[in-house]
């Protein structure tokens, strides 16, 4: 196997999705920390290999592959000693990438970037009260999603609730889970938060996310 580094930051979502499968697949890799608000991303190194310059980006014995859902899929279809994280069944896949479709233009796009952008490179402070009802419309939508079931693709566990919790647990800080109104949801939350690793991996970059969105929001309008 070659030499396996992720680049990224703690509190961006996505960097915690990859790290999550990185850790249930027990892989070795280095981490690379790069500041995007100091624009660590856009020197002239990086966008060589990376011209989109975003993160996370995975270096695999010096091949890179950038976005999240693309790095996951990878990573379980080369190193996986098994399809439980990426079934190989077209109908599961497909439920699969439905749900990182969902995670990727829903969750992050429309609910996390849409107000991060503004807070962080706008300078602006107030969010308005639509976009805080987005996040809980998406939530409607997972809960629909989850119903009985113990994760977002029936039974067990895939790469997609790496990426969902990865964006749910960022959000929660702006937009609470109330059980009564999400019991599936919130059982679910509650049953990633269990899993091995959790705090290191995910829970804490989350509450650096949140952190950062409560120091820079002063009203909700």
């Amino acid at each position: 196997m070659g030499k396996l580094v992720l680049y990224g930051l703690e509190p961006s979502p996505p960097v915690r999705a990859c790290k999550m499968t990185l850790d249930a697949l027990q892989l070795q890799y280095e981490f690379k920390l790069v500041n995007l608000l100091a624009g660590e991303n856009k020197t002239k190194e990086f966008k060589l290999k990376n011209p989109q310059h975003t993160v996370p980006m995975l270096e695999d014995d010096g091949k890179t592959i950038w976005e999240s859902h693309a790095i996951c899929a990878y990573l379980v279809r080369k190193y996986a000693k098994d399809d439980a994280l990426y079934p190989k069944d077209f109908y599961k896949r497909a439920v699969v990438d439905q749900r990182l479709h969902f995670e990727s233009a829903v969750l992050f796009q429309n609910c996390i970037r849409n107000i991060a952008l503004p807070l962080f490179y706008s300078d602006e402070t107030e969010v308005p009260r639509s976009k805080i009802d987005a996040i809980y419309e998406a939530y409607d939508f997972l809960e629909a999603f989850i119903g009985a079931e113990l994760y977002l693709c029936e039974a067990s566990v895939t790469i997609a609730d790496f990426s969902v919790i990865s964006s749910v647990s960022s959000l929660v800080g702006l937009a609470p889970i109330e059980p009564k109104r999400y019991p599936g949801l919130s059982a679910w939350l509650a049953r990633m938060a269990g899993r091995p690793n959790y705090q290191s991996i995910n829970g804490n970059g989350a509450q650096m996310l949140i952190d950062m969105f409560n120091a820079k929001i002063t009203k909700i309008v």
